[in-house]
């Protein structure tokens, strides 16, 4: 079997390349996740809480042996990590094949780059009493949080607005209900939009209030070599102070590794806005499906590879098989990341650098769902069509049924059951019923009037009650 070149790629070629598809056939819509959960973003992050580690040691005078830095020193110092390239990295990695350590090679590069100019800083206190872990945890804390509010969460609000407009937009159009795929009592397309949006609102308020926690207490948790070397200084003080200075929620206790509860939670989160989302894909299929949605034409675009006149709604296939993968990878990592053999062990470093993926499947899952909803047209015609069917009228027998046991009738389940099951009913049918219960002239008033396409309860008022405003 032949092999491609191994040379210098196009960002094209580089997709045609890639193993998986959110590098590869999805990387326009992936492009963004390459600035948080690439191999180059992990090591900006790591330098990013080495730095500012020098920065905290300097800052507390009980620490002697880091002298004070000023804010221009300061400056120059997190300029390394705002202005780290590719170059660098490469660098890194160079450094990583001869020690065989990732973050060992990070504090050979941070030590050279100090070394070729810039602050005058003890060499040695570059990754002070520190194992692997205090930088890591910190940064997968950082890049996780970031990408959150850079863009996983104003996508999902995003998402929550058009769904509200659509409900709202929809909330007169009446449609026959499906429970168990038959008729059934109807609603409005608007109201169940709006289930939707007000389902992804609720877990976007948990993720807006989701802690990233981070630790930096060393090899087991216990700042052993910290007090053994400067014993006056008070460090879970310093601990804290620096997890928070970091805008991160600080955990007081644990292992070598910070516990990732807090990743379990954000994936739990995470796969439940994916469930909701997945079934709603499904849905809007099926309402695709039945008619009562078009789908806007792009020109050129083609649905079937033999039938010209399809068009497929692909884009929610697409949400569904992403977002289901997704979940698969959050799932795994939500159950393996908080378990560690006895202070450490590294399953869980090599399971992290799967959440990318996760976070790439969301992506292309959301940005599926969002163009989805925009090629959706409305077709009022199909959604009449249902009502204007004999076989729609057996769906008010619960409204007959109901009433019946109002006054008291005797078996209104029964007799409503004997006279629509499996039976053809139309208006003449129940009028007839109707015409022979014992009723006053108010239930008849209500029966006059009663039609398939307006037995809809509140469904219009719980749209314009409970429909999220976002920005509101």
């Amino acid at each position: 079997m032949s092999r491609a070149p191994q040379n210098h790629y196009s960002e094209e070629e580089a997709a045609l390349l890639a193993v998986g598809p959110s590098d590869g056939r999805y990387r326009a819509r992936t492009r963004a996740l390459s600035d948080y959960f690439s191999e180059y973003a992990l090591i900006r992050y790591r330098l990013r809480v080495e730095i500012e580690w020098l920065i905290a040691l300097a800052a507390n005078p009980a620490i002697d042996a880091m002298p004070a830095l000023g804010a221009e020193a300061q400056k120059q110092l997190r300029a390394l990590a705002a202005e780290f390239t590719v170059a660098d990295a490469r660098r890194v990695k160079a450094l990583e094949a001869e020690t065989n350590h990732d973050v060992k090679a990070l504090e050979y590069f941070l030590k050279e780059k100090l070394a070729a100019g810039g602050p005058q800083i003890p060499r040695e206190m570059i990754h002070f009493a520190c194992t692997s872990e205090d930088i890591s945890n910190l940064a997968w804390a950082l890049m996780l949080k970031e990408f959150n509010e850079a863009h996983l969460i104003p996508t999902l609000a995003r998402i929550v607005e058009r769904l509200s407009e659509m409900a709202r937009g929809y909330q007169d159009a009446a449609m026959i209900a499906r429970t168990h795929g038959q008729e059934a009592s109807p609603t409005t397309l608007g109201k169940e939009f709006a289930i939707c949006a007000f389902r992804v609102e609720r877990q976007l308020t948990q993720l807006h209030r989701q802690e990233y926690l981070g630790k930096a207490n060393g090899a087991v948790g216990n700042y052993n070599a910290h007090r053994f070397a400067y014993p006056a200084v008070d460090w879970i003080a310093h601990s804290r102070n620096f997890v928070e200075g970091l805008g991160l929620t600080w955990n007081p206790l644990t292992t070598q590794i910070e516990s990732h509860d807090f990743l379990a939670e954000l994936f739990h989160i995470l796969m439940r806005v994916d469930t909701i989302l997945i079934g709603f894909a499904r849905d809007v299929w099926g309402y695709v499906a039945l008619g009562y949605f078009t789908q806007r034409i792009a020109a050129g675009e083609v649905g079937s590879s033999v039938m010209p006149h399809k068009v497929n709604p692909i884009d929610f296939e697409n949400c569904e098989g992403n977002l289901g993968v997704a979940n698969a990878l959050l799932d795994h990592l939500a159950g393996k990341l908080p378990i560690a053999r006895w202070q450490r062990d590294l399953s869980d470093s090599t399971a992290m650098r799967a959440i990318g993926n996760a976070f790439g499947h969301i992506v292309i899952g959301l940005n599926s769902l969002e163009r989805g909803l925009q090629k959706l047209e409305l077709n009022p015609a199909r959604l009449a069509a249902d009502f204007d069917e004999n076989k729609s009228w057996e769906i008010v027998a619960e409204a007959i049924q109901t009433m019946m046991r109002r006054y008291n009738l005797e078996q209104p389940y029964e007799r409503l059951k004997e006279l629509t099951r499996g039976r053809a009913v139309n208006r003449e049918t129940l009028a007839k019923f109707v015409a022979g219960l014992p009723l006053d002239a108010e239930a008849r008033a209500a029966f006059a009037g009663l039609e398939p396409r307006n037995y809809l309860g509140f469904a219009k008022e719980l749209v314009a009650r409970f429909t999220p405003r976002p920005g509101k």
